[in-house]
């Protein structure tokens, strides 16, 4: 790289060159913090003769939003850089040799200023076109103008008068050689009864509106790839776009015990799931746990910065607790497989069992039937669960297509939803009951072997999308991790996870209706089904009551009339089934009334006094602690309260859940009540974090996302030292596993 010499001076400015020799054998050494005192040295060695030689590339100006303004306001600064064609200054970070652009304030008594708001910086390759093998040296910074903003916050009892307004600019400007730069920078400001604004204002208010976004939307995530190899280690970022975006890349934050290095490798480079990897160089201490910085991608013509700081996951554990590490990267026949057994293990969740109930009469009635037919429905079955998870995978890729966030069971969240299912559940636990017939005629059990022979294939199909319906509120053991990394991925890859999901739920009855021979050791039909049938009743008006009580965070008091509706929907249906299937004399009459009935119930409980179209708008904070484990002191989770009890060494459980949610209030909720956990949390002082997620607040769907998990249960230790990343427990969780996440925490 050629030598700039200054006019009137005996000094080369060679700063690139200087300071990338030094830079390199600071950061091989492993003291990166002395870099920036290095660069400063030489910088104040400079200034003398820079000064002498009268050499300007770079103007500052200072700029306020408002002429005068009231005691109290904020008001916008901002100090605007103009280089010369081919100079650039630098960002916060300058990535690489080079000095952040500073701004020093000298603030009457009353006046505070706040952070710098830097805009989106670029990137700057700096080489020497002499030699085309030596090493680029790539920086961030901004070329041609930019507008650096900070609020200045007035206080309440100022007096009326003018106010002087001053600051230091420091920079360093560079193009093929570096030459520093400051200049005092000063302006005047009214304090008045009213705001004015000054004709500066729109532009500054231009450069907000353009400054780097908050990256919570992007569902951002870092993970290790692999071990470290020496003092380095890859590590991937991946977010999630709304729109087809190009051009991907993470601007990190200076740190003094690692380097983000400014050179990306691109793993994903376009589309809606971006992905890159940066090769972390350790300097000292521990590898990081956290990484700070800018997510940068570009849509059309815009480049568009979001700021972003991400928990780093994959981290190795012995723990026994983190059976699967939820942020380590697999290959997607891993997810597959975990779809298919968390399919396979809803079967016996408790959400499900109503619907085994049906498919064993099912089973029993198709034991006569010939193999073909047997086989048929139980394709049908399968086909009913398939369809309705390609449609639940399809309606959550279109949401998230339109930015939104979702998550697993994100549908019963929804009161319209809710209504809908309870009223369903609640009609087929009464058919159960024998109180009306699918089919018309006949006894309860003539009418379910018809439903099993005329209209059998309706009715598998039927109990499929029905399964399908009542799974979605449940979790099971590693499918949690699968259904998170579908989440993260582009549409065809969600759609493949939720299809395997779906066969894993339906494979036990598929693979018994191609062999039919086991039928064999079930029951012959008998009167015995019709008792059977009447006792699988009372899981499923439980499910019933279960979802009715979803509806209390939506209408609170309201719901009783809900429990009105059903009621007489109820008599409704005893009637249909008494006088218009069961009766011989004036069935118009009965059908008739069983119309008004059902009028009555929606009209009268429905629309008049539940206001079913109107759901309460509850704050969150009015049921976040209800969901809470017993005999704890459980508080609301929020970043901040992790953070915070980290920062004062504390142990730190989270559970995530929602009212919603059968396995978090069946199997979480009763391993968190355990006596002898209770015991061991109160001796070790844990902090006990609730993050309830029966509404679906975003910054949790974001949280669930950042250990890619895309619904709940989810249950964190975090240990005493603030280091270590969060223990991940599975979803089929016992006492002794968070007792034993619980002694990992510890040491």
């Amino acid at each position: 790289m050629p030598e700039h010499w200054l006019p009137g001076s005996h000094i080369a400015v060679d700063a690139d060159s200087l300071v990338r020799i030094h830079f390199k054998h600071f950061l091989q050494s492993g003291i990166y913090s002395r870099v920036r005192t290095l660069i400063k040295f030489l910088v104040a060695l400079l200034l003398p003769a820079l000064a002498q030689a009268q050499i300007t590339t770079t103007h500052a100006t200072l700029l306020l939003a408002a002429t005068e303004a009231k005691p109290g306001d904020t008001v916008l600064a901002g100090v605007r850089f103009q280089m010369e064609e081919g100079w650039h200054i630098y960002w916060r970070n300058p990535g690489g040799p080079g000095l952040p652009t500073e701004i020093k304030w000298e603030l009457p008594a009353g006046v505070t200023a706040g952070a710098i708001q830097w805009p989106t910086p670029e990137k700057f390759v700096m080489a020497d076109e002499s030699d085309p093998t030596a090493e680029k040296i790539i920086n961030y910074g901004y070329g041609h103008e930019v507008t650096l903003l900070v609020p200045l916050k007035l206080a309440s009892d100022l007096k009326p008068g003018t106010l002087e307004i001053r600051g230091a600019v420091d920079w360093l400007a560079c193009k093929v050689s570096c030459i520093p730069g400051s200049k005092e920078l000063n302006t005047k400001l009214i304090i008045a009864s009213e705001t004015k604004r000054s004709a500066d204002a729109d532009a500054l208010q231009n450069v907000q509106a353009s400054l780097p976004k908050a990256g919570d939307s992007l569902a951002p995530r870092a993970s290790w790839e692999k071990p470290a190899s020496g003092d380095t280690r890859p590590l991937l970022i991946e977010w999630n776009s709304a729109i087809a975006a190009s051009e991907p890349d993470f601007f990190g934050d200076a740190s003094d015990k690692f380097e983000v290095p400014t050179a990306t490798e691109l793993v994903n480079g376009s589309g809606n799931q971006l992905k890159l990897r940066k090769l972390i160089k350790k300097s000292e201490g521990d590898w990081p746990t956290e990484i700070s910085g800018l997510i940068i991608q570009k849509a059309g013509d815009q480049i568009q910065g979001y700021e972003v700081k991400l928990a780093i996951g994959g981290a190795t554990t012995s723990s026994p607790a983190a059976m699967i590490d939820p942020t380590a990267e697999h290959s997607i026949w891993f997810y597959v497989l975990n779809a298919f057994l968390g399919g396979l293990i809803l079967n016996i969740m408790p959400c499900v069992l109503p619907v085994i109930a049906l498919k064993i009469l099912g089973f029993v009635n198709q034991a006569k039937d010939s193999p073909g037919a047997v086989r048929r429905l139980g394709m049908i079955y399968t086909a009913g669960v398939l369809v309705s998870f390609l449609v639940l995978a399809l309606v959550i890729v279109g949401l998230k297509a339109l930015g939104n966030k979702v998550a697993w069971g994100f549908q019963f969240s929804n009161p319209f939803f809710v209504i809908a299912m309870t009223t369903l559940v609640v009609l087929i636990a009464l058919n159960l009951f024998g109180v009306f017939e699918i089919a018309p005629g006949g006894s309860a059990l003539t009418a379910a072997s018809e439903l099993s022979s005329k209209s059998g294939g309706a009715g598998a199909f039927f109990n499929g999308l029905f399964a399908t319906l009542l799974a979605t509120s449940c979790s099971a053991p590693v499918l949690g991790g699968a259904i998170g990394y579908a989440f993260a991925k582009p549409p065809h890859i969600i759609v493949l996870i939720f299809l395997m999901v779906g066969l894993g739920l339906a494979s036990p009855y598929l693979v018994l209706s191609w062999q039919p021979a086991w039928l064999r050791f079930l029951p012959k039909p008998g009167t015995w089904m019709e008792k059977f049938k009447m006792a699988m009743g009372f899981p499923m008006l439980a499910a019933g009551l279960w979802m009715m009580n979803l509806l209390t965070d939506h209408y609170g008091e309201r719901t009783w009339w809900f429990g009105m509706f059903l009621l007489i929907l109820a008599t409704a249906a005893w009637v249909f089934g008494e006088f218009v299937q069961r009766g011989r004399n004036r069935k118009s009459a009965a059908l008739v009334f069983v119309l008004v009935l059902v009028a009555v119930a929606y009209t009268w409980a429905l629309e008049t006094n539940m206001e079913w179209r109107v759901p309460i708008k509850a704050g969150q904070a009015a049921v976040e602690l209800k969901n809470a484990p017993k005999n704890y002191p459980w508080k609301a989770w929020s970043r901040d309260a992790v953070a915070k009890a980290r920062a004062e060494k504390k142990i730190v459980l989270v559970d995530f859940t929602a009212k919603w949610c059968l396995t978090c209030n069946t199997v979480v909720k009763t391993a968190l009540e355990n006596r002898e956990l209770l015991s061991r949390m109160k001796e070790l002082g844990v902090e006990a974090l609730l993050a309830d997620y029966t509404a679906t607040p975003p910054a949790i769907t974001e949280e669930l996302a950042r250990h890619q998990r895309a619904g709940v249960p989810l249950v964190l230790v975090y240990p005493r030292d603030a280091t270590q990343p969060a223990i991940v427990l599975p979803e089929a969780l016992t006492a002794g596993m968070v007792l034993d996440a619980l002694k990992q925490a510890t040491n």
